[in-house]
């Protein structure tokens, strides 16, 4: 049967198909005369209606009564619609895994699956979200994932034990989460607007809502540049403030401190592999931040969900009863087995060669003419420059009984054939994604190195 997986993050409840992320929801909702918009579409109406908007009712999801004199309850109810909303939307009326961060208690396990028994899909599994964005990025025997929610920042021990990664521990850092920098970041551009437009952005709901929306879109400048130019319209003029990116992020650096003060805390020596979400990641100035004694590496965002369908055998748990999943087996870190330990095995490849760059094939993501942010390479992706295709070419996936490549709707030439959707891939294959363009060629590392 069909799967899709939903991701609960409430800065960003992503649901996936096999061919990748395919929509992303945060967790607003604005109920206003017992009419209910969630998403995007509260979040842009949130300082428009403050009191009636919500935010917190998956950080805190619970069955406690909300005074707002409307139909919904609870926090749950609102969850609910979310869910439902969703499944409405993109038709999920099949089977669903629910990804979920390491700091819902069991109670809010307990609620979110009596809320999937009332949706229109079915769920068959649940795992910790951390497990599986770290899965195929180990390299280490004691791994850190480092995520940022709507209210706070997560970090996940995990640790590779007898050939299986097993979740450890969650520390909670409050305080510290999207809204939290999102409010820091509004007022230290309302203060530059002050100083050099005369205007205050936060002085009415209607610039402020504004002002909201076009934060993130301007912490997309180029890296290099060393000032963000802002502007804002008003009713009678468009503002325009030059904000120096370095005062920006000496502003954010106390945030900063509070989480590596915990990353340091809970990392055990300079062994240990800190995994950064891809929005932790893009924080302005976050990385240069981290002790550089710690191994980093960037999780893409669908690697979640592409883990999810790899190891989905695990995880569909219905003939026990659903349970979270918090272990996966995993390749031992120690020396590999030859060809001669496994005479089977010599048709597969073990990596993907790439511009003389080899990559070790777990799930590999092919992007097109991104930018990647900061120093720090993220996990597994090859990055090609093509004109007129798009961001997202394919991926590329190790099972249990091949590697394949997955390109979708997308056109790519196997071996200078062109094919679509899913091919099984065997050693010495060639991919391009433009009959002129650059190869990915499969290859075999001597004892997998």
């Amino acid at each position: 049967m069909a799967l899709n997986v939903i991701e609960l993050n409430d800065r960003g409840i992503k649901v996936g198909d096999e061919s990748g992320i395919i929509v992303q929801s945060p967790g607003f909702a604005l109920v206003v005369d017992d009419k209910l918009e969630v998403g995007e579409i509260a979040e842009q109406q949130a300082r428009l209606q403050p009191t009636n908007s919500f935010n917190k009712y998956w950080h805190d999801l619970n069955l406690e009564p909300i005074s707002h004199g409307n139909k919904f309850r609870h926090y749950a109810d609102l969850a609910y619609a979310q869910l439902v909303h969703l499944a409405e939307v993109w038709e999920i009326n099949n089977d669903v895994i629910f990804a979920v961060p390491g700091n819902f208690s069991r109670q809010q396990l307990a609620i979110l699956l009596g809320l999937a028994q009332q949706s229109p899909f079915t769920t068959v599994g649940v795992v910790d979200s951390a497990l599986a964005a770290a899965v195929t990025a180990a390299q280490s025997e004691h791994i850190v994932f480092a995520d940022i929610q709507l209210h706070q920042v997560v970090l996940t021990k995990l640790a590779i034990v007898n050939d299986h990664l097993i979740t450890e521990g969650v520390v909670q850092i409050p305080g510290v989460g999207n809204q939290n920098f999102m409010n820091l970041m509004m007022q230290i551009a309302t203060d530059i607007f002050i100083q050099q437009c005369r205007f205050n952005p936060q002085h009415n709901a209607e610039s402020e809502q504004q002002l909201y929306n076009e934060l993130p879109k301007w912490l997309l400048q180029d890296v290099k540049e060393k000032t963000l130019q802002l502007e804002l319209k008003s009713a009678s003029a468009m503002h325009t403030a030059k904000f120096p990116r370095a005062t920006l992020i000496s502003s954010l650096n106390e945030y900063y401190k509070k989480i590596n003060e915990q990353i340091s805390a809970i990392t055990l020596d300079n062994n240990t592999q800190l995994l950064l979400s891809k929005a932790l990641s893009e924080l302005p100035g976050f990385q240069a931040s981290l002790n550089q004694n710690c191994s980093v590496a960037i999780v893409e965002d669908h690697l979640v969900n592409a883990a999810c369908y790899q190891y989905r055998d695990i995880i569909n748990s219905s003939d026990e009863g659903i349970h979270l999943v918090t272990k996966f087996p995993v390749e031992s870190l120690g020396p590999k087995e030859t060809e001669s330990d496994n005479p089977e095995a010599t048709d597969n490849p073990t990596h993907a060669l790439f511009l003389n760059r080899a990559i070790s094939i777990s799930t590999i993501e092919i992007k097109n003419n991104v930018q990647l942010n900061g120093s720090v390479p993220a996990v597994k992706v090859i990055v090609m420059n093509i004109e007129n295709l798009p961001e997202s070419l394919g991926r590329i996936d190790k099972r249990s009984n091949g590697v394949y490549l997955n390109s979708g709707e997308q056109e790519v030439f196997l071996n200078d054939k062109p094919v679509t959707g899913e091919q099984l891939l065997v050693l010495g294959d060639r991919i391009r994604f433009a009959s002129d363009g650059e190869e990915i060629s499969l290859i075999k590392v001597a004892n997998g190195q």
